[in-house]
């Protein structure tokens, strides 16, 4: 059975509507919900209070998973950022970030990314069994993923197919349905070029959607409004994406509240062409070097 989130949030000190985060595992989270009056400046910086060494210190920062905060209850069915302050996560980050990257290495990188985030999404969340079985040196009791409700992971094409490159190896049982679409490069608007969902998900079903950038928000809102008309409530939903930005995460919140986002990296703008800034470029041709 899904797991509900009991985590104390944590959240900066500031007169401004606020992102606030969540010490779990140890990953820091943003909740986000109708009931937040959120504003977010293209630049992503809020004016915050820092009460570190007992001094109170005004100031611009950026989100950061290593910002000292102070704890305060979540709100039930507030949209949930994780952004895991991983080693790991950072480094291949950086490898995306670096405009020099090789198309091959750059397409491993997400998909190392991608390993990690849904190992990440995954916690607390996947249905078990329990039982008893036989070790070489006695009896045991053992615990399993469930495999009669395999995972439902939905890359969304093109750049997508990098960042799902290796859920089978990370989750035990999994379907992949594929979703192509894409984004008018004038209008920033998206449409669906291939639809390759069931008719309808089960209650039980658990759904990954795959986009490694949510940059407007257009592309996931849609993909979300799909997947939703097929039975799935929020809470069986994740989101995983390399980077995210402001655009993205204000039109996920006011639209689906309770879905949880996992990202490699929150970045603080989004250009006039829909790109993120600073970003890793364009995820798709820089995956399959076209």
């Amino acid at each position: 059975m899904g797991c509900r989130i009991n985590s104390p949030a944590v959240g900066y000190l500031s007169g401004q509507p606020l992102f606030a985060g969540v010490h779990h595992r140890p990953s820091p989270t943003f909740p986000l919900g109708a009931t937040l009056n959120l504003s977010l400046c293209s630049t992503l910086h809020f004016s915050q209070k820092l009460c570190n060494n007992g001094r109170r210190n005004s100031r611009c920062f950026s989100i950061n998973a290593q910002t000292s905060m102070e704890q305060m209850p979540v709100t039930e069915g507030r949209m949930l950022v994780f952004v895991p302050p991983h080693p790991l996560i950072k480094h291949w980050v950086s490898i995306l970030r670096n405009e020099h990257t090789p198309s091959p290495v750059f397409r491993s990188a997400m998909g190392e990314l991608g390993r990690l985030l849904i190992y990440e999404a995954s916690r607390d969340w996947l249905p078990t069994v329990t039982g008893e079985i036989q070790s070489p040196m006695g009896v045991a009791a053992v615990e399993f993923v469930d495999p009669r409700e395999p995972v439902a992971i939905v890359p969304i094409l093109r750049a997508g197919l990098a960042l799902a490159e290796h859920a089978s190896s990370i989750l035990p049982a999994t379907k992949t349905y594929h979703l192509g679409m894409s984004r008018d490069e004038e209008t920033l608007q998206p449409y669906l070029y291939l639809n390759k969902l069931p008719e309808k998900f089960t209650d039980e079903s658990r759904v990954i959607i795959l986009d490694p950038m949510l940059a407007t928000g257009g592309t996931i809102v849609a993909a979300l409004d799909i997947i939703k008309k097929l039975g799935v409530d929020n809470s069986q939903i994740k989101v995983v994406c390399a980077v995210a930005a402001p655009p993205a995460l204000r039109k996920l919140s006011e639209n689906f509240q309770g879905i949880h986002v996992y990202a490699g990296i929150i970045d603080p703008d989004v250009n006039e062409k829909g790109f993120i800034i600073p970003g890793f470029g364009d995820a798709g041709d820089r995956s399959f070097g076209t």
